[in-house]
């Protein structure tokens, strides 16, 4: 809703001091200045990514105008559910938590959480890390340095898109002059027809340069920093789970692991260790 509410502004400041400034806003609707400009944009954006990356592309930037799951409520849920594996894992071992790990979907404690189960990365990343503990003896440090690296490779997949759209802005003006061009040359073979052929031409053609700077600057750049910063939370969450698992391999206590986690969460969301301890004390009641 914020994005949308946004791109309404901009919109109306744009289209509306145009306007105010005498424009007749008609004249900036030139279809095909608008095909040039983003047909040109779209096929860069096909010829330089992969099929991955461009489908990743569109599930972002479709996320930023659809409503997100609560993040308060899914860190609340990610607490209570990694204090429950891990003190199962201390009090009866991983055995006891095996089939859960390995059909999440129809675990009965995974099903408790459906924030988390709603978060294929996030529950990918758990499930996956805790056979990892459960196979290997390795040591607090190595476990650490493994998940960096895992995360590290997680948020550079999910970069690529915001990437490849913040080039693709940068590119804007770039294809709007193209476009301006183009409509120089309709022009000059309109010169040798009356001035109001030859001025609503060029009018046609400096909109090209309109269309590409609007592109960049109100457009495309903003969404690839929107859709970055969407990452940039996927991945906090991945960085929570890391800390309690490594606190829980160094051998504290259930508790302590978990708030090992909560103190990574941003501090707008982020709960008081009372406050979890109370979360915690109610699920066990």
């Amino acid at each position: 809703m914020q994005r949308i509410v946004g791109l309404i502004v901009v919109l109306a400041a744009v289209i509306g001091g145009f306007m105010i400034a005498g424009g007749n806003p008609a004249m900036l609707w030139q279809p095909a200045e608008f095909v040039v400009i983003f047909g040109a944009a779209v096929g860069a954006l096909i010829i330089g990514n992969s099929k991955y990356v461009l489908k990743d592309m569109l599930q972002q930037i479709k996320a930023q105008f659809v409503a997100q799951p609560d993040q308060a409520q899914l860190y609340k849920e990610l607490l209570l559910l990694m204090y429950q594996l891990l003190e199962t894992i201390r009090s009866k071992g991983f055995r006891e938590l095996e089939d859960h790990v390995e059909n999440p979907e129809t675990s009965s404690i995974f099903i408790s959480y459906p924030a988390v189960l709603a978060n294929p990365d996030l529950l990918m990343f758990v499930c996956d890390n805790l056979r990892l503990i459960s196979m290997t003896k390795s040591a607090p440090h190595d476990l650490d340095a493994t998940l960096e690296q895992e995360i590290i490779h997680i948020e550079d997949q999910h970069l690529k898109p915001s990437h490849s759209l913040h080039t693709i802005a940068e590119a804007m003006p770039g294809f709007g002059i193209l476009a301006a061009v183009g409509g120089i040359i309709i022009t000059m073979q309109h010169l040798d027809g009356p001035l109001t052929s030859i001025g609503y031409h060029v009018a046609a053609a400096l909109v090209g340069t309109f269309i590409g700077i609007f592109g960049c600057y109100c457009l495309f750049e903003p969404l690839s920093t929107a859709m970055e910063s969407h990452v940039k939370k996927k991945v906090a969450v991945l960085e929570c789970v890391r800390a309690m698992l490594v606190a829980h391999m160094k051998g504290h206590v259930a508790v302590i692991a978990t708030d090992c986690g909560r103190k990574l969460i941003n501090e707008e969301i982020k709960p008081s260790f009372t406050e979890m301890e109370n979360w915690i004390n109610n699920k066990a009641a």
